[in-house]
């Protein structure tokens, strides 16, 4: 192992299992805690007061009086060539992609560009401590290569790909099923395991993709098993209709997708609100996982993911969790968990706060297959973490006052909190963020 050479002293907070099945035995709790940083990886942690005394000479020790360590947050689902439409006014799925997603995406056709805004876009998720993230580009090839670019610069773990989409969409952004196809299997050699970069082949949804795209989709992933697919599933009822009517042989809108091989334990379907029981089965026999986008599903007028059937313990569909920035209103998972938490309520269901936090980091981190890697704090794991400070504004430092548990204190970060809740993010060891 790397000497150490930084360590991070606060509260830490890590979990070992989900907080719905394994219940306090889920997650490791130290009031005073050190965690031993070496090679961009986590050596050691423990109580402070016995890692401080082994603590090699001359390792920079970052306290965080007060602050709360975890490992970084990570986001399921998000759309970086929408950061400049996020809040775009008054309209439901189908219309905010016509009339914002698809006007701005031309724009990253320009390399420059596409630089400029991965850029914005990294740091912007540092700031919210999210190290990880699912990522669609746009059609542009050169869009996805600056955000891999940037990513690998700043040694950040990104999911990423080429949109493939050649029909239903404004000229300058359509491909072929054949360009589609060869893109992205250039992007895949280039840049699929260099550093932290992986990729996800990325059919935008069905009803931008003609059969033949999407079963060059399949063909790339029979041929790559080790990469990812993310693609869109009912989200909203306009949409559904519309892929009926592409694909009048399919029995529903996820057996498009079963048809051409695209079901899996590596596929990541993007909001999945209006399913079917016989496709909640499909995409539970596949492995393949749901993602709940909250803030886009409330602001976009979609509709409410009902967690308690995709948990139901005869299915036992795997969920993610995500922002889906631009159509998502906030790059903040703490935000985020807010809105779950409320349309959760509305279906008189719940989100407890540790379950919250679990699927913050190695809930997700399973969902992505990459609870080996991240997700959680352990000896060996990638030093991704974030810090967080209850009392980060007048509001919630005067609720704090009232706040006698853990859980409280999650409940109240995952309520009121936001950016202004991380004091600093870590990725790979090194400080990308920090408001000490």
């Amino acid at each position: 192992m790397t000497a150490v050479t930084r360590a991070l002293r606060g509260r830490l907070l890590t979990f070992r299992d989900d907080p719905a099945t394994a219940g306090d035995a889920s997650y490791t709790y130290i009031e005073d805690g050190l965690v031993l940083l070496a090679g961009g990886r986590i050596a050691e942690l423990g109580e402070a007061t016995e890692l401080l005394a082994r603590l090699p000479e001359g390792a920079a020790v970052d306290h965080f009086p007060g602050g709360l360590i975890l490992p970084g947050f990570i986001d399921a689902h998000i759309h970086f060539p929408q950061t400049q439409v996020i809040a775009s006014y008054g309209a439901q799925l189908m219309d905010w992609l016509q009339r914002y997603a698809f006007a701005e995406e031309l724009r990253f056709g320009d390399s420059a560009h596409a630089a400029a805004v991965a850029g914005f876009f990294l740091d912007e998720l540092a700031r919210n401590g999210t190290t990880t993230a699912a990522v669609y580009g746009s059609v542009h090839p050169q869009a996805a290569e600056a955000l891999f670019t940037e990513s690998h610069r700043r040694n950040t773990r990104m999911i990423a790909g080429k949109v493939l989409m050649d029909r239903n969409a404004p000229d300058g952004l359509l491909d072929t099923a054949r360009s589609g196809y060869d893109d992205s299997k250039a992007l895949i050699q280039r840049w699929h395991g260099k550093g932290r970069q992986l990729y996800a082949v990325t059919p935008r949804f069905a009803i931008t993709s003609s059969e033949a795209q999407l079963e060059a989709a399949g063909a790339l992933m029979k041929e790559h098993p080790d990469c990812y697919l993310q693609t869109h599933l009912s989200e909203n009822r306009r949409e559904i209709e519309t892929v009926h009517e592409l694909f009048p042989w399919a029995e529903s809108y996820t057996h498009v997708y079963e048809r051409f091989g695209l079901l899996g334990a590596r596929s990541l379907f993007g909001h999945c609100i209006h399913l079917s029981d016989r496709e909640r089965l499909l995409l539970s026999e596949s492995r393949s996982v749901a993602v709940f986008c909250p803030t886009s599903n409330l602001f976009i007028g979609s509709g409410l993911f009902d967690l308690a059937k995709a948990h139901d313990p005869a299915l036992d569909l795997r969920v993610g969790l995500a922002t889906d920035v631009g159509g998502g209103t906030s790059y903040s998972m703490l935000r985020t968990l807010a809105e779950g938490y409320k349309v959760l309520q509305l279906q008189h269901q719940n989100l407890p706060a540790l379950l919250g936090f679990y699927w913050l980091t190695l809930g997700n981190a399973r969902a992505l297959q990459l609870d080996d890697r991240i997700g959680t704090l352990e000896a060996g794991r990638e030093a991704d973490i974030v810090v967080l400070d209850a009392r980060a504004t007048p509001a919630m430092a005067h609720r704090a006052e009232r706040v006698e548990t853990l859980e409280e204190e999650l409940f109240l970060l995952m309520t009121l909190g936001d950016d202004r809740a991380v004091r600093a993010t870590y990725i790979a060891g090194e400080k990308a963020d920090d408001r000490i």
